[in-house]
Parts: C-alpha cells; sequence; structure tokens
C-alpha cells in the first residue's frame, strides 16, 4: 500500500538557523519558506537524491508545531511521509484494520499541493505517520 519515502520532518524553533546549517553547512539544496497557514506551519523543504527532510516552524500561536516544541525544545523529528497512490483507498482500508486518522479523516491539501492524512503515532510504534497522494 505505501509507496516510497516522501520526507522525513523535523521540527525546529529557529527555521533560519536550521536552514542555513542544511544549506551552508551540509551543502544542500534548500527550498524558499512555505508558509501553510491551514497546518499552521512554515516549511523549507531540503532536496536530496533519494527523498526530502521537511523543516517545520511554527506558524501562529495555535500551530501543533508549537506545542511539539514545548515538549522537545532543541526540536526533532516530528513525522515521516510515505506515498500512496489513493489517500482514501489507503484511509480506508487503515481504518478498517484499526489504525485512527487524526483530525476528521478527511485529507488537506499539504505542502506539495497534493492531500494528505495522518495516522495516529500510537499505532504506528509511536511514529506520526503522513500519507501524501501522489
Amino acid at each position: 500500500m505505501i509507496g516510497r519515502l516522501n520526507h522525513v520532518a523535523i521540527a525546529v524553533n529557529d527555521l533560519d538557523k536550521a536552514t542555513a546549517l542544511y544549506r551552508d553547512t551540509l551543502g544542500a539544496q534548500v527550498s524558499a519558506p512555505i508558509e501553510q497557514p491551514a497546518h499552521g506551519v512554515t516549511v523549507v523543504f531540503i532536496e536530496l537524491p533519494n527523498t526530502k527532510i521537511e523543516l517545520l516552524a511554527p506558524l501562529g500561536a495555535g500551530s501543533p508545531i508549537a506545542k511539539f516544541l514545548e515538549k522537545n525544545p532543541d526540536g526533532g523529528m516530528h513525522h515521516v511521509c510515505y506515498e500512496v497512490d489513493d489517500i482514501l483507498i489507503a484511509r480506508d482500508r487503515l481504518k478498517a484494520q484499526g489504525a485512527r486518522v487524526l483530525g476528521d479523516g478527511e485529507p488537506k491539501i499539504g505542502a506539495h499541493g497534493k492531500p494528505v492524512l495522518f495516522l495516529h503515532p500510537k499505532d504506528f510504534s509511536g511514529t506520526l505517520v503522513e500519507l501524501e497522494q501522489v
């Protein structure tokens, strides 16, 4: 059902500092910051040959990333994102197997302009999982 690893997301307190670290210290190609008001984050994508790293910073006081950073002040891995061919079929299959879909269960448009869903970390070995339709 799942396809390739689309990205690993890392929550950061200082997006500019984290971006500079990947760009200047590690020599990676980085995107411009992209605000995602519907998700409460600003993102920067680090392009790698085989996947991406997504840096997440809070956008507004109600950001779910702000809550994560309160518990993890140094930042850290937030979620992994896997590609799926059909997000509704994947959602329905996972729910039938007992997995919990976060939010209202309906896909939202993610930072790549494609439908995404998040799955409860307690159902996936403590890891927040994002599915993105490709």
